[in-house]
């Protein structure tokens, strides 16, 4: 027979009262309080007392963000209030108390019993705030684990390639933002942390699916969805001048669509970022991705970096209509099925630009890469920069010039197939690329370093080595001299006179002798 496990508040101080959706019927209450607890299954039956968290404000409300944001993808509220635990249903709800006291209990950082969500007799979880340093991430992520007990959830461990345990607790992988590991794993250690679908301590092919075990035994299922799935079916208009819009990816196959008209021609930058608790997306369990199309549903980029769980759409696009479609991606950590949680959507105002377009062209002939362009501008041009890339996606400068010149050639020393684009900025400072394009590798080797030899303000030096170089003017007069490294580097000419110069280029195996002819 169960004892009713009977306990009281007793901490006297006004701590942070949150509550993450209280509308929900389904509690999960953090206690920072301290406790007398009265428990058959705890302490062998004997009462004790568990002293308040010794944990400031700011770190209470940062451990309940951390909580609330794992368990955002549920009908259920997280809180810190105990008046919203007192008034739901006693077969849907769980203290979790958080205490420094933990001497009755032995080695772990915290302890629950599986499935007591749902017995109906207030037995609590415990966290202990001492054995995890009064970390607010390591009490955060604890507090979650111990409530995923409650809710029927096993630990989730870590095997070999011979399906040998190497781990009960799965310690994720990764480092950085996007670094992961499950919730019922060891996450105190890693950024990115999520419910699981992988084997539990019971063996490799013992597979937990975290998401349907909370949904269908616990007597609470996902939050509504928020927003509709589809970019022909009622998208959530948004301006893209004044944006105020948010979100929660609920599973990982619920899209968010939205749509913003464009009035006139206009740059647009739109930041999409997944909740966190501070401004380096500590504690984001959301990967974002955005595809973006056009007004004929034509996809025209979608948006995933490799490094972080944020996304950002920097681009220049036409009078007209416009969708965004938002959902959780997986990265190199972790597939999509934890990637779940809340986002908000910020923009800025559309801006005009005075350059209104950039056009660029190339071909390959005499083994050059031979690239020209057109820049239509309302305002003078300050710079133009030429771009190669070898995956289309990281760029490096190639070429600047300050000049109103339309052309450039050279010969790179990569055989393989390049792409280009140019970056041009206005004297007001506004950028714009213009279209990327691609031309086929050169087969035949050539010189040690490529040097653009009909100059303006500054010499490009392409090199396949480290090397030192000597500038002599036309009476053979030593002007400069310095160092340079392997790949592209630049030599200020600006304060040069027009006229004829000699490069001499040096490196361990090569020596090359260039004309420079300053305009």
């Amino acid at each position: 027979m169960l004892v009713l496990a009977l306990s009281f508040s007793f901490n006297v101080f006004s701590l942070p009262g949150l509550s993450s959706l209280p509308s929900a019927s389904a509690t999960i209450y953090l206690d920072f309080n301290g406790e007398n607890i009265n428990c058959a299954y705890w302490n062998g039956g004997t009462p004790f007392t568990c002293a308040p968290a010794n944990m400031t404000d700011n770190q209470i409300t940062e451990v309940f963000n951390r909580v609330a944001e794992d368990y955002r993808p549920f009908n259920i509220n997280i809180t810190t209030d105990e008046s919203k635990f007192l008034a739901a249903p006693l077969s849907k709800r769980i203290r979790v108390v958080v205490t420094p006291t933990s001497g009755w209990f032995g080695g772990a950082g915290g302890v629950s019993f599986i499935g007591s969500f749902k017995w109906g007799d207030d037995t609590p979880a415990f966290v202990f705030s001492d054995r995890l340093g009064n970390s607010s991430k390591m009490v955060g992520e604890c507090c979650s684990h111990e409530s995923g007990h409650a809710v029927g959830l096993s630990h989730q461990s870590k095997y070999d390639g011979s399906c040998t345990l190497t781990s009960t607790y799965n310690d994720g992988a990764g480092t950085g933002e996007t670094s992961w590991a499950p919730i019922m794993g060891n996450s105190y250690y890693r950024n990115m942390s999520g419910w699981n679908n992988g084997p539990t301590p019971y063996g490799c092919a013992n597979k937990q699916d975290n998401l349907s075990i909370i949904t269908t035994q616990n007597g609470f299922t996902y939050r509504l969805d928020d927003h509709s799935d589809d970019i022909n079916n009622n998208p959530t208009n948004f301006s893209i001048t004044s944006t105020n819009v948010s979100g929660i990816i609920t599973t990982n196959s619920d899209k968010d669509a939205y749509k913003f008209t464009l009035l006139k021609n206009s740059v647009i930058h739109i930041d999409i970022k997944p909740f966190s608790v501070d401004a380096n997306l500590q504690g984001a369990n959301l990967d974002v991705k955005v595809r973006l199309y056009n007004s004929s549903n034509t996809l025209i980029s979608t948006y995933d970096p490799i490094n972080t769980m944020a996304a950002k759409i920097d681009t220049i696009l036409n009078t007209g209509d416009y969708y965004m479609l938002v959902d959780g991606a997986g990265n190199s950590n972790i597939d999509n099925y934890g990637s779940l949680g809340s986002y908000t959507i910020s923009s800025s105002a559309g801006t005009i630009l005075p350059i209104r377009n950039v056009t660029l062209a190339g071909k390959v002939e005499k083994n050059k890469h031979s690239l020209a362009w057109k820049i239509d501008s309302d305002e003078p041009i300050n710079l133009i920069s030429l771009e190669s890339s070898n995956d289309g996606a990281r760029f490096n400068e190639v070429n600047t010039t300050r000049s109103l010149s339309t052309q450039f050639a050279y010969t790179p020393f990569q055989k393989t197939d390049l792409y280009y684009r140019l970056k041009v900025k206005s004297v007001l400072n506004q950028t714009l690329y213009s279209n990327t394009i691609k031309l086929k590798g050169i087969d035949e080797a050539g010189k040690a370093f490529r040097v653009s030899t009909f100059i303006q303000q500054e010499i490009t030096v392409n090199a396949v080595e480290k090397y030192v170089y000597l500038i002599s003017d036309i009476n053979g007069v030593t002007i400069a001299k310095g160092s340079g490294q392997t790949g592209f580097n630049k030599v200020d000419m600006s304060r040069m006179p027009g006229g004829m110069y000699m490069l001499q280029l040096l490196s361990d195996n090569q020596k090359q002798t260039e004309r420079i002819i300053k305009q």
